[in-house]
């Protein structure tokens, strides 16, 4: 790739000597050139500015001063005409015009110019250049790129030729040492935000990155490789939401739904991208809403030799108004409800951002003054251990009766929202084992709950309108998962 710089400050690019950029022109991977515009100027004085026409503040630079500049760098004739056809079949050649007036750029420009086989930089100053010189290499073929590095004001393009060159240049072949630096970095094709990196001391000023995110010294590559993926998530959620609403769903796994869950954020199937997702406790006034959920979301996850008659009785026995009013109304259950922040179209049917969309409750195994465990408590499998508190103290039970989710929302992420709110919350109220049944051949629901750090612990039975049906039991310590989350 050739680069061509013309300013009125050659120096000023000196700095495209050093580092990367230096090296590879020394070592022919990129051909870099740094012109002073003042050799095209005429007069003695050298000029290449003039008052504006029509009056106003400050200087415009010359349009026949750039003129002469760039059809010699461009190597093309005067006339538009007659540079059109020169211009035919000698590569891509892009004129590029740093400019707050122009098109912001992104990595995304970074790529596509990096694909050019010339670039020419034309470092305006005071006003800018004649808007002329961009209309007539337009129309003389060449491709003209007028672009902004932000939404502030320079004194001139340099610094501006400068952020665009590293950027651009940095993307050909052979320009970095490990080529792989290109695909993990920030706004590159993941469309993310880089996680958070660390080095050697592993502790540091009382911070110490074994405690922080144990992952990362386990050895486990593919499990590193996920944190990392979840914290770049995490960290673009935090910082830049903009970029996550830009996210393309074809690019997203059941993992990286999930962790954008975590974050407020679902992907609805057949949605044009991740929607915000609001998570919250439950309140009086759910109540109504919170039981039409539960009737409608319950089949869901019933074996399939149920019956719609064994199904309704236990909805209607097991999921009554009186249950959840009873359940919002004691602190040992914990009802967490989440809907969508916005409309949204799936494939399933529009979901609007008033609806409840899905809905949890953790039933903590904690008696009240009547000797009384909250109500709907199931007994806990014999399968199910109790660890000790981390201050060594008794532990606490809680079994996960319900995780929810709207069939129009199944596979958005909002699932592992709910399930990791869960996990958070039995952790706050010193929960050391947090248990749950499902249905032994949902396989789907045993991926999730392992994904999200359930571990089996053995199997339990359960009836549902008289009929026995047989659960896979799973487990886990929400002291030591919280942190994952």
């Amino acid at each position: 790739m050739r680069l061509d710089v013309i300013t009125i400050f050659p120096d000023y690019l000196r700095a495209l000597d050093l580092s990367l950029i230096g090296r590879a022109a020394g070592e022919g991977l990129i051909d870099l050139r740094v012109h002073d515009l003042r050799d095209w100027a005429r007069d003695r004085h050298r000029t290449v500015d003039d008052t504006p026409l029509g009056g106003g503040a400050g200087m415009v630079m010359k349009p026949d001063v750039w003129g002469e500049a760039l059809d010699e760098v461009l190597a093309l004739p005067a006339d538009a005409a007659a540079a059109r056809e020169s211009a035919a079949g000698r590569g891509r050649r892009v004129l590029v015009v740093p400019t707050p007036a122009g098109r912001v750029f992104t990595q995304r420009t970074a790529e596509d110019l990096a694909r050019a086989d010339h670039l020419v930089f034309a470092c305006g100053r005071y006003e800018g250049i004649d808007a002329r010189v961009a209309e007539h290499y337009r129309a003389a073929g060449i491709e003209v790129a007028e672009l902004s590095i932000g939404d502030y004001v320079l004194s001139g393009g340099e610094a501006a030729a400068l952020v665009m060159i590293e950027a651009i240049a940095r993307l050909r072949p052979g320009v970095l040492g490990n080529p792989d630096s290109v695909v993990e970095e920030s706004h590159g094709a993941s469309g993310l935000l880089e996680q958070e990196v660390y080095t050697r001391p592993v502790a540091w000023r009382g911070l110490d990155v074994s405690r922080a995110w144990p992952a990362l010294l386990s050895g486990d590559h593919a499990r590193v490789a996920r944190q990392r993926r979840n914290r770049a998530i995490a960290r673009t959620i935090a910082r830049r939401p903009d970029m996550i609403e830009r996210l393309r769903p074809d690019t997203l796994d059941a993992a990286d739904r999930a962790a954008l869950a975590r974050g407020g954020w679902a992907v609805p199937d057949g949605a044009a991208g991740p929607v915000e997702l609001v998570v919250r406790p439950a309140v009086g006034a759910d109540l109504a809403d919170l039981v039409d959920l539960a009737a409608r979301t319950f089949p869901d996850a019933c074996p399939s030799f149920l019956t719609a008659e064994q199904i309704a009785r236990h909805v209607a026995a097991h999921l009554t108004p009186g249950r959840f009013a009873r359940w919002l109304a004691d602190p040992r259950a914990v009802v967490t409800v989440a809907a969508l922040g916005r409309d949204a179209e799936t494939r399933a049917g529009r979901v609007g951002a008033s609806e409840l969309i899905g809905y949890s409750a953790v039933l903590v195994e904690r008696n009240d003054d009547d000797g009384a465990p909250p109500v709907g408590l199931d007994p806990r499998p014999e399968g199910v251990t109790v660890p000790p508190a981390p201050d060594g103290g008794a532990g606490l039970a809680a079994e996960l009766s319900k995780v929810y989710v709207d069939a129009r929302l199944r596979g958005s992420g909002a699932a592992a929202a709910l399930l990791a709110g869960a996990v958070r919350d039995a952790a706050a109220r010193g929960v050391t084992a947090l248990w749950l049944g499902t249905d032994g051949a949902n396989r789907r629901a045993q991926r999730a709950y392992r994904r999200a750090g359930f571990v089996g612990a053995g199997s339990r039975t359960y009836d549902v309108g008289g009929r026995t049906c047989r659960d896979i039991v799973m487990v886990l310590n929400p002291q030591e998962a919280a942190g994952e989350y």
